[in-house]
């Protein structure tokens, strides 16, 4: 019975012409006022809109009252929901916080990888030049050996010049 006079109740609502133009669509405030104004029935309007809103807050209690089980196990629910979303924002926080721990163990050593391999690579040419120098400094003090030793050895001079050419020097 009180499923009837709520549906009744909400249907004259919804088919009172006072109301009718709230619900349009296309509902402009201002042209509605301007209209009010204009056809001098303000006191008449505002005592219906009076009588609508109070029969409005009627039907909202009677709503309310008729599914307040239903409103209390929504709001429980939204209380648990809650609990839940914030558990997950705590584990999330603490997988973050694990990723960013294991970040830094795998971070760190790769950077020290990183530097020392091109710090191998520096040596490397390093050692490559010096192993060139070496070899000039002994090819040239061979050819000072030679070219000491006189005529004869004339022909091992000139053997120590072609090696200590550039293209030799960098061959080896």
């Amino acid at each position: 019975m009180m499923e009837a006079s709520q549906e009744s109740t909400a249907d004259s609502l919804l088919k009172d012409e006072c109301y009718a133009d709230f619900l349009k669509e296309g509902f402009d405030v201002k042209t509605y006022t301007a209209q009010a104004i204009h056809h001098a029935v303000i006191a008449e309007q505002l005592a219906k809109l009076a009588e609508g809103i109070s029969q409005l807050d009627r039907e909202l209690h009677c709503q309310v009252v008729a599914r307040h089980e239903d409103l209390l196990a929504q709001a429980t629910g939204i209380e648990s929901l809650e609990g839940v979303l914030q558990m997950m924002q705590t584990r999330i926080a603490a997988l973050q916080s694990a990723v960013d721990r294991i970040r830094t163990k795998i971070v760190d050593p790769y950077n020290k990888i990183v530097a020392r391999t091109a710090q191998l690579a520096r040596l490397q040419v390093a050692c490559d030049l010096l192993r060139r120098i070496i070899r000039i400094l002994y090819l040239s003090k061979r050819l000072q050996g030679q070219l000491q030793g006189g005529s004869r050895e004339i022909t091992k001079a000139a053997q120590s010049l072609n090696e200590l050419e550039p293209s030799e020097i960098s061959a080896e």
